[in-house]
């Protein structure tokens, strides 16, 4: 359920129950996305910063503006901050809150992917594309067409196809392209969420286009079914999706992960 403030949180505790120290903490990181490039991890997280804005659940506090790169050479190495290599300054098409990024490597070039919102206040999903994989990020002119919500997640298949996973309800707007048009009407994150009983929101997968700037196809449902093959519902808040997708093959298997939000849950399938 909707929450009024961070309060209730102990960080401390948090903190204790942690399995390693933070990788940095000279700046607010959070919704990390990792690859090996080259014989070398790099990690792409979002990058908050203090606001005066009212927490609230649509996510209006985070003050999210532009896009660090981290790196390590093993996971038990120093990581190192490769500083900012995307601004919101720099994306034509985007106002503010770049939330979630992913990345993506093809022939050489190094791919960002990130949502922010339009001067409409609208989330949509942009690229930028750089010969480093620390930046800095050159984006798109525009977002990809028929992009909406967040966190987009980039998967490349066995036979070198790419497919980007996508979305996240309520601040990440998922809920509002129910009628596959934006509706822009209703306040709270609650706003044009499924009833309890119903089916619960799907994210969505399109299959990327060769040069991985555009979709190759409409966007489409990515469901999730229980063991009898029912879908999940609405009111199901320990497994529904929320947001944070992510796609990993193991063995000839796809596996499926996903956040629930307020539950805080990490499920999979």
């Amino acid at each position: 359920m909707p929450e009024q403030s961070t309060d209730h949180i102990d960080f401390d505790e948090l903190n204790n129950k942690a399995i390693s120290a933070p990788l940095v903490s000279h700046i607010y990181t959070a919704d990390p996305s990792a690859h090996v490039f080259n014989g070398k991890i790099y990690i792409y997280p979002s990058h908050d910063v203090e606001s005066n804005v009212p927490f609230d659940d649509l996510g209006s506090h985070f003050a999210m503006e532009d896009y660090h790169v981290l790196s390590m050479d093993s996971p038990e190495s120093i990581t190192v901050d490769h500083g900012p290599a995307l601004h919101v300054k720099d994306v034509a098409w985007a106002e503010k809150q770049m939330w979630a990024p992913d990345a993506a490597e093809k022939n050489g070039a190094y791919f960002l992917f990130f949502p922010a919102k339009d001067w409409q206040g609208i989330f949509r999903i942009g690229v930028a594309v750089s010969d480093s994989p620390t930046g800095p990020f050159t984006p798109q002119p525009e977002p990809i067409k028929d992009s909406f919500s967040i966190d987009p997640a980039v998967f490349q298949d066995d036979d070198g196809q790419y497919y980007m996973y996508f979305g996240g309800i309520w601040g990440g707007q998922l809920q509002r392209w129910r009628t596959g048009k934006f509706e822009a009407a209703g306040d709270g994150p609650l706003a044009h969420l499924p009833e309890d009983h119903e089916p619960a929101l799907c994210p969505k997968v399109a299959r990327l286009s060769k040069d991985l700037l555009q979709f190759d196809e409409q966007p489409k449902d990515l469901l999730i079914v229980d063991k009898d093959g029912n879908p999940l519902l609405s009111g199901d808040t320990d497994r529904r999706f929320f947001e944070a997708s992510w796609m990993h093959k193991n063995d000839g298997l796809y596996y499926f992960s996903w956040s629930t939000g307020d539950t805080h849950y990490i499920c999979y399938a």
